[in-house]
């Protein structure tokens, strides 16, 4: 039923058990995980003047490679990994990878926010969902208090 999984990534330390899970549908299904990583770099308009955006990008695609490797780890010599590290809107991206790679089903973790949060933050698992041409599996991940 599946064969190509994608796995959206931020590299938080909640997304373990978004990962966990993307693996072992991997595993049951013997698929391929597709792990990305979107670099946000229009977030860097805000930033001040002094604060240079290469500098910026470099760290974030270093912590891009550390989150898709981390993916790697988990997925072991048992389930195959491709990854990727593309730049512009996480949502977006993560919709556009889907349309243009053989992507079977989206499995990504959901903080699971509401109210005010939810709008000022917004949800980039709620627009894959709406955007999404595969079917979408959202895992609930823990929020720090």
């Amino acid at each position: 039923m599946y064969d190509h999984i994608l796995l959206p990534t931020d590299g938080a330390a909640e997304m373990d058990a978004v990962i966990e899970h993307a693996v072992s549908l991997a595993a049951v299904h013997g698929a391929e995980i597709h792990a990305l990583y979107a670099l946000d770099t229009a977030a860097f308009g805000a930033l001040p003047m002094e604060t240079s955006a290469d500098a910026m990008a470099s760290m974030l695609e270093e912590e891009g490679e550390a989150a898709l490797e981390a993916v790697e780890t988990a997925a072991g010599d048992d389930v195959p990994v491709s990854r990727e590290v593309v730049d512009g809107s996480p949502s977006r991206r993560i919709v556009q990878y889907a349309r243009e790679q053989p992507i079977d089903v989206i499995v990504m973790g959901t903080h699971g926010r509401g109210g005010l949060d939810r709008l000022l933050l917004g949800s980039v698992a709620e627009r894959v969902v709406r955007r999404s041409p595969v079917p979408v599996l959202t895992v609930r991940v823990a929020d720090e208090e």
